[in-house]
């Protein structure tokens, strides 16, 4: 068996690097941004009044000072004109600012009679204008590599950036194993079981910005497993969902090895998780998990995020950590390293219930990974513990 960070290590020399493509805006969210992208313009491209009000000299801007409105100007229809003494142009927000202004005394503060303004209150001494290019610059850049959200599609729209280079979206196969499987929505017979696997990780995976590709259930037979394998041609990361652990009806390793698989290690130190393998299969990434439920999906957290981040071009490093009190003691731990289901509460983290790796329900009520060293010893509550957070 080997680490948990010697099996990291090894996956990320298995993590191929996305191609990079150009995508529309429209289609960019979640996607990874691979190089800095500059801006096509200034925003504002001009001074432009922050409130609705009138554009006159600061210096005129006297309590009970009288201007002759000279003009509009609006968002999108800007007033020609300069501002002279003794004038004003009526402005809304977003407008550019005339030329011989440089304060926006906002309409509030004013009476109007004709064409005839009179400042009646206090106009203060903020000029409710935005300067040009007090956003950003033409030139600025949104910074890369970073995954793109919502925020930062809109600032690309309004630096004029069209399209944008990303990574391709990882295509990931997965497939669960085993004759006990049925869909969800079918009816199961006396020994089955729901396929849970592939849909949570596939939720994962969508998450993570990659295209999870779910095959057909493969049986418990060496031509089952094979022509599945065949569907996944095309994929850019196989991911099997149990059958790689030592039993009479465990085929994965068998099957793939005959296939051609080029093993980089089987069995990993670690609980849950521990029948985990990978290699590549006709030169594609491969990673076998455990079948167990909460196997898989811990699993998923710990070394399938990382990877497919790596992928994307995101760095190559473990699920982040921190650390937290304990909100309850914890007992010895064993041989292998824990990642216990646990729930933090009041800013400290306990025990979620049983650590079955079966019980999916414990699982769903766990916001975080407790993270225990090999032979850790007994903790008690208020000592300080890793923890990698559920999302």
């Amino acid at each position: 068996m080997i680490t948990v960070s010697q099996a990291l290590e090894n996956l990320f020399g298995l993590a191929d690097e996305m191609p990079v493509e150009h995508v529309p805006l429209l289609e960019a969210d979640g996607r990874v941004l691979t190089e800095p992208v500059a801006s096509r313009r200034t925003q504002p491209p001009f001074a432009a009044s922050s409130m609705d009000g009138y554009a006159l000299k600061a210096v005129e801007a006297d309590l009970h000072a009288q201007f002759k409105v000279v003009g509009e100007a609006a968002a999108g229809h800007g007033w020609a004109g300069t501002v002279g003494a003794g004038q004003a142009v009526r402005i809304f927000t977003g407008a550019p600012v005339p030329e011989g202004a440089d304060k926006v005394v906002i309409q509030e503060d004013v009476t109007r009679s004709g064409n005839l303004i009179t400042i009646t209150d206090d106009p203060g001494t903020k000029d409710n204008i935005r300067p040009a290019g007090i956003d950003f610059a033409e030139g600025d850049t949104l910074d890369a590599p970073r995954i793109l959200t919502p925020a930062d599609i809109a600032l690309l729209a309004s630096m004029n950036v069209p399209q944008v280079p990303v990574r391709r979206a990882p295509v990931v196969a997965l497939i669960a194993t085993g004759d006990e499987l049925v869909m969800p929505g079918e009816d199961p017979g006396p020994d089955q079981i729901i396929a849970s696997n592939t849909f949570g990780l596939s939720a994962m995976l969508r998450r993570l910005g990659a295209v999870p590709r779910l095959l057909p259930i493969a049986r418990d037979s060496a031509a089952s497993l094979t022509t599945v394998f065949s569907l996944a041609q095309g994929a850019d990361l196989i991911v099997t969902i149990g059958g790689a652990s030592v039993g009479d009806h465990d085929l994965v390793g068998h099957v793939a090895g005959e296939l051609g698989m080029e093993r980089s290690f089987y069995k990993v130190a670690m609980r849950p998780g521990k029948p985990l393998m990978a290699g590549r299969l006709h030169g594609t990434p491969m990673i076998g998990l455990p079948g167990n439920p909460v196997s898989a999906m811990v699993c998923g957290t710990v070394f399938l995020t990382p990877m497919i981040r790596a992928m994307q071009g995101l760095g190559r490093a473990p699920a982040p950590r921190h650390q937290m009190p304990l909100g309850a003691p914890l007992t010895a731990n064993g041989p292998r390293e824990h990642y216990m289901r646990g729930r933090v509460r009041n800013g400290a983290v306990e025990d979620a219930g049983l650590q079955d790796s079966s019980l999916l329900s414990v699982l769903a009520n766990a916001n975080a990974l407790i993270v225990r060293a090999p032979n850790d010893p007994p903790r008690g509550s208020g000592e300080l513990v890793d923890v990698v957070d559920l999302t």
